[in-house]
């Protein structure tokens, strides 16, 4: 038993659903075979039964609190049930009355709900017409607070209801009217609008920062002179004006918002962020569906808006001089046209940048799916923007630099800064006819009224200045007048030099925006680079030509000296050719433009080489044909210093060496008195080699001063030059240095390199230094032939066999001629030369003299004691001349002197003389005065007496020669 209730357990936890139990029961008791089995299986199962409901009277006992609130529970919610279902039939009762009341009345339903649709319908448009009545009183609100998109939108609105639902209003037909006439119009307030902020309030924030630099500048005027400009170290390029600039802080940038983002604040001032308020203004614009209108204005009024930039820049330029204290009409000051195209670079870069937010806003209403067809409306781009504005300030270059050249025509050329020409000199000095004055009673323009007047409307005009940034217009009197136009300084080529590097730098820029490619040009850098090749170059080379012109195509170019005034600004001490001042200052002015235009700096240098060699032809034709040459023959100095190995043979003499030093600077020699006499013997010797046996004729030397003074004039002239030539060259680079935002273009067309204009420009330099020297070289022989000239005949044709009288004791003629002579040459020269050249010039004269005197002896047919007196008379006047110029004693005609003394002796007595006093002259001399003494004295024998004379005078001065030389030998063995 035990073990068949285990097994109906088993089961039962095997199967928790009673019904398979009791099947199974069946099925076990169908199954048996007899009745015991089916007895077993009852009492089996009624044995489980019992079990069954003792477990159950078990958990009863232990669950009966648990049990009873179950029960309890249940029987509540079989009464809320059974009310819930009765209340639902109630209501399916009442439902099926109402819908048999209902059906019973349905027609009157229906006509009460019409009407109240009706109702309805009808006080919206009682609404709506009152909204609409007061849109004009609200969208003139919204205008005069800019709001311009809530305006728009209301407009829009109210525009569509009149035109639509409330079409058939009668009452309302003025107001549509009204509210469309506004439409109509509505889309130019906000196209002015955009337009105010492209090129007012996109510019405000570089005027402001203009002004402020312009109290500064002033300020700093006030207490230091303005400086010199160096374009060089301006700036990097610029970009363009990111759209940050817009933004308030914190706010994003247009380039990260979308247009649909954009909304318009009413609490706030719309016009704080100006590319949100370009956006908004684009959102209104495509809200009235006039985005082609708006693209055609902007596009049409690219232009005029540019210009007007440039007008009140021009403007604002002058009144920030006119408040430094700066007066434009009576200055030439081209630094203001360098500061009014930075602020238009600056101002055009702000309105490109402008320009680029409203394009993107543009693109977004184009290309979105509710606006137009990309098709349909064609964008401008930034090109266009650019165009335009390189365009604007093509004409504003050509207006400043004078393409047309309308005022070279009516202004004399004023680059050269001093040194006028002959010309000037003889109009200055010509007679003028008297004018009489114009004179005027009174004027008003100093009156109180007229002042307080210029004042109000200067005031006037700064208040509009602070208050949009603009100068707006109006002509200013410290404007200079041009027609139509006005300039804030004098138009001309030259303006060009102070702009060209800003210039080149903003193409650059430009060129950089624009992006690569063979289509992107920048017509900017065409006109730049045509005007500068075609236009400047010509007109600077015109104006050179035409200054040196002026005093080159003279009679006679080498004597129109520089003024005293020219003298002293240059500070030279001794006169200059006037030729070779406008040459060095149209060269200076060159090398100036070869910096300020460092990209044509070879142009200019080739410029330098041909002024250079035309300037050295006209100096070798003057030179040549005007001064050393005479019946197509040179003088004999000028000949002389052209010769390469007289020339040579001069230079290397001492005198030549220490010319440079004056004599206190010289260094001091033991024996520096022997060592000049031996260079000026050595000179002599030469000249006298050459020319003591001949006559020269007058045509052979240069008679007339005026000749040696231009001589004079041109050394110390090229000498300068020279010098300021190589000053100038040393300072340029060998290898041309590229400017900024220059390319190679430049100077790709040009043959020869730097390096080899250089060498030209101080093979040029040399070529004037040479001259220089060799028209001091042909004043050192000149005055040395004049000698010969006037001394020779005075030996040769001279009588000096007279007998004593007044008139035979006077000076020589050709010694008066010559002393006449010297002495104008000394005047001419100490004010036409330096000291030290005027001292190698006049040192070592006295020597020459005394050479051709003494070798003049062999010349005389006969002398007498009255005619060595006379001799003695000659030399001591030429010495006495000599002294006064040379300031020394000119010891060696003492020499000459002494000489002509000892023909005072007898033949024998002169051989005695020589015997006691020793050799102080060579063999040659002593032979000569021997010979004169043969052929002026009596009684001095026959030939062979003179013979046997001239042979014992040989004897006695190889004696002693030998005994000096001994002497000589003795001293340098006792030392």
């Amino acid at each position: 038993m035990a073990a068949d209730a285990g097994r109906y357990r088993s089961a039962m936890s095997k199967s928790k659903d009673p019904s398979g139990l009791l099947i199974s029961v069946i099925r076990t008791l169908s199954t048996s075979a007899d009745v015991q089995d089916r007895e077993v299986e009852k009492s089996r199962l009624e044995e489980a039964y019992e079990k069954c409901d003792r477990d159950l009277d078990d958990q009863i006992v232990q669950h009966y609190t648990e049990l009873t609130t179950a029960i309890r529970t249940y029987q509540s919610i079989t009464e809320r049930i059974t009310n819930s279902r009765n209340k639902i039939k109630q209501v399916k009762e009442n439902l099926l009355s109402c819908k048999m009341l209902l059906h019973c009345k349905r027609d009157e339903l229906r006509k009460l709900w019409i009407e109240g649709i009706e109702h309805k319908h009808v006080l919206n448009l009682l609404d709506e017409i009152e909204n609409i009545k007061q849109v004009p009183q609200r969208l003139e609100h919204c205008m005069s607070s800019k709001h311009y998109l809530h305006a728009t939108n209301m407009l829009v609105s109210a525009v569509n209801s009149l035109e639509g639902p409330l079409l058939q209003v009668e009452g309302l037909s003025d107001l549509r009217l009204e509210l469309h006439m506004k439409k109509l119009n509505m889309h130019m307030v906000l196209i002015d609008e955009l337009h105010r902020h492209l090129y007012i309030k996109s510019t405000s924030r570089v005027g402001n920062k203009n002004k402020e630099k312009g109290r500064v500048s002033s300020s700093a005027k006030d207490t230091s002179p303005v400086p010199l400009i160096d374009v060089t170290n301006l700036s990097t390029p610029r970009k363009f004006l990111d759209a940050s600039q817009y933004n308030t802080p914190g706010a994003v940038t247009v380039r990260e918002m979308s247009l649909q983002e954009i909304k318009e604040d009413l609490d706030v001032d719309p016009e704080e962020n100006s590319a949100m308020f370009m956006g908004v203004l684009i959102k209104g614009l495509a809200k009235l569906k006039k985005i082609p209108e708006t693209i055609k204005a902007i596009i049409d009024r690219l232009e005029p808006e540019l210009k007007q930039i440039v007008k009140r820049s021009t403007t604002q330029i002058a009144d920030n001089a006119y408040q430094r204290g700066e007066s434009l009409s009576q200055e030439n000051q081209p630094r203001l046209l360098l500061e009014l195209l930075e602020l238009l670079f600056d101002k055009f870069n702000a309105v490109a940048a402008a320009h680029s937010i409203v394009l993107g806003h543009l693109h977004q209403i184009v290309v979105s799916p509710t606006g137009p067809k990309e098709g349909v409306i064609k964008l401008y781009d930034m090109a266009d923007v650019s165009a335009k504005i390189q365009s604007v300030l093509q004409v504003l270059l050509m207006d400043y630099l004078d393409v047309k050249n309308t005022r070279s025509a009516t202004e004399p050329s004023s680059q050269i800064s001093y040194a006028s020409t002959g010309s000037d000199f003889a109009a200055f000095f010509a007679k003028k006819r008297p004018q009489r004055p114009k004179q005027s009673l009174f004027k008003f323009e100093s009156s109180s009224h007229a002042i307080s007047m210029s004042a109000y409307l200067r005031e006037q005009r700064r208040e509009l200045y602070s208050k949009s940034g603009e100068l707006q217009g109006g002509a200013d009197d410290n404007l200079i007048e041009g027609g139509e136009t006005k300039f804030v300084c004098k138009p001309g080529a030259r303006n060009i030099t102070v702009i060209f590097h800003p210039l080149l730098r903003f193409i650059q820029e430009t060129e950089h925006n624009m992006g690569p490619g063979p289509a992107k040009q920048c017509q900017l850098r065409t006109f730049l680079t045509y005007y500068i090749n075609d236009f400047f170059l010509n007109q600077v080379r015109i104006e050179i030509n035409k200054e040196i012109e002026a005093v080159t195509k003279v009679s006679d170019p080498l004597k129109v000296l520089a003024s005293a005034d020219t003298m002293k600004v240059l500070g030279v001490q001794r006169p200059l050719l006037q030729s070779t001042v406008i040459v060095e200052k149209s060269i200076q002015d060159l090398i100036n433009l070869m910096h300020d235009l460092s990209a044509y700096s070879n142009q200019f240098l080739e410029m330098v080489c041909d002024k250079l060699k035309e300037y050295k032809e006209i100096c070798n034709t003057a030179y040549s044909r005007g001064i050393v040459q005479s019946e197509e023959k040179l003088t004999i100095s000028a000949s002389w210093a052209k010769d390469e190995d007289i020339s040579r043979l001069l230079k290397s003499l001492p005198n030549w060496s220490t010319m440079a030093q004056p004599r206190q600077l010289r260094q001091k020699r033991e024996d520096e008195e022997d060592f000049t006499r031996a260079a000026f013997a050595k000179e002599s010797e030469v000249l006298t080699g050459n020319l003591g046996d001949k006559l020269i004729p007058p045509n052979e030397i240069l008679r007339d001063v005026s000749d040696l003074k231009a001589l004079a004039n041109l050394h110390e002239s090229l000498e300068w030059l020279a010098g300021r030539l190589k000053g100038f060259f040393s300072s340029l680079p060998t290898s041309q240095t590229m400017s900024p935002g220059s390319d190679s273009q430049v100077n790709s067309d040009h043959t020869r390199t730097r390096e080899q204009i250089m060498q030209t420009l101080n093979d040029l330099a040399r070529a004037f230094q040479e001259m220089a020297d060799r028209c001091l070289l042909v004043l050192h022989l000149e005055v040395r032939v004049h000698c010969f000239h006037y001394l020779i005949p005075l030996a040769k044709q001279g009588n000096y066999a007279i007998v004593a009288n007044v008139e035979s004791m006077d000076y020589d003629p050709l010694v008066v001629k010559l002393n006449k002579d010297i002495s104008a040459i000394e005047e001419v020269m100490s004010a036409s030369l330096q000291q030290h050249k005027f001292q190698y010039i006049f040192e070592g004269l006295g020597h020459l003299i005394s050479c051709i005197l003494i070798n003049g002896a062999q010349y005389f047919k006969r002398i007498s004691e009255s005619g060595i007196k006379k001799m003695c008379r000659n030399i001591f006047v030429l010495q006495q001349n000599l002294t006064n110029i040379t300031m020394s004693r000119e010891a060696d005609l003492d020499f000459a002197r002494q000489y002509y003394e000892m023909l005072y002796n007898t033949a024998d007595e002169l051989l005695n003389l020589v015997v006691d006093q020793g050799v102080k002259y060579t063999e040659l001399e002593y032979i000569n005065a021997l010979s004169l003494l043969h052929r002026s004295q009596t009684g001095v024998g026959d030939q062979t007496v003179q013979n046997m004379r001239l042979q014992r005078l040989k004897e006695i001065v190889c004696e002693q020669a030998a005994i000096k030389q001994a002497t000589k030998d003795k001293k340098i063995t006792t030392v």
